[in-house]
């Protein structure tokens, strides 16, 4: 089916959902429903937390995942739709698990030579500070949330044992990730492209949910001040990490830079957020691709790789 094809047919928008980035999913598929319908497409906005989502699902032709978090960036949504042969946009079910579970990640950039910080899997026997010993000061996240939902920091053993019962609500499992003093820097992928990156700037001690989504503080260079020559070397890390889990068409990559000057990977997103905030549809800003043209462009890609 051609993208003009489905143009002429329905178009699922999968929003909200029940993971704790619900209200930012809400906000995500608001956008991306906007910008289908200005791009000429006839959608409906299904929500799985309704119980009967599956049902709304007839008569559509091609889904638009929206979905933030676990049952919907994790695999079980991608792998839910291709039993119910409904195609949809982005990574398939292997790349938006393995990219969702942090652990894993890190696990598989160390074991091919990719340039991540160290890190360690929290457990409620981890010797804290022997944790502390070896890596420093630490950032502890859950390993399958996004959106710095559940992290903080821990300078301490007492400090990382408060942190990870903190992250521990979220299940799981938990992770604690090297603090990397330094920039950090967000590279979109479209397809093979790379957009222009964007450094994050933020009062707040990280790039935490607050800054991401509420607060009017934040500041975003884009272009993001880096030489012709390091955005070379920032977009060529992005891209082999964002391949590197089998992820597809779009997505953004998380990478800080240390005060030596070398980058590090940090976390793949497959599908980023597209709120009044989010860094992907900057991205495309600065790119001279608006909202309309971005989600066609993810639903043209998407399509083009159910096609082959």
């Amino acid at each position: 089916m051609s993208l003009d094809a489905v143009r002429s047919t329905v178009i699922a928008v999968l929003l909200g959902g029940n993971s704790a980035e619900r209200e930012v999913s809400l906000a995500s598929g608001k956008t991306v429903i906007e910008g289908l319908r200005e791009a000429g497409f006839e959608v409906r906005p299904v929500d799985p937390a309704e119980p009967n989502w599956i049902a709304q699902l007839q008569g559509v032709s091609f889904a638009f995942i929206a979905l933030h978090g676990p049952g919907g960036e994790d695999g079980i949504m991608q792998g839910a739709l291709q039993a119910l042969k409904i195609p949809y946009t982005g990574s398939r079910v292997l790349g938006s698990a393995l990219a969702m579970d942090k652990l894993r990640c890190k696990q598989l950039w160390q074991g091919i030579g990719l340039s991540t910080g160290g890190f360690v899997r929290l457990t409620g026997e981890t010797d804290w500070q022997a944790v502390i010993d070896d890596l420093g000061k630490v950032f502890v996240k859950p390993t399958c949330e996004g959106s710095s939902i559940g992290m903080t920091s821990a300078a301490s053993a007492e400090a990382l044992e408060k942190a990870f019962h903190t992250a521990s609500q979220y299940g799981g499992g938990v992770i604690a990730e090297q603090f990397i003093d330094g920039p950090e820097y967000t590279v979109a992928i479209l397809g093979d492209q790379v957009l222009p990156s964007i450094r994050m700037e933020t009062d707040n001690e990280f790039y935490d949910y607050d800054a991401k989504y509420l607060s009017d503080e934040t500041r975003y260079h884009c272009p993001s001040g880096l030489t012709a020559e390091d955005e070379a070397r920032l977009g060529a890390l992005a891209l082999q990490a964002f391949r590197s889990l089998g992820c597809a068409v779009w997505g953004r990559v998380d990478i800080m830079r240390s005060q030596a000057g070398e980058f590090y990977v940090l976390e793949v997103n497959t599908i980023p957020g597209m709120t009044s905030h989010s860094l992907v549809p900057m991205a495309a800003r600065a790119a001279g691709i608006d909202i309309p043209s971005l989600v066609s462009r993810i639903l043209e890609l998407s399509q083009a790789g159910w096609s082959q």
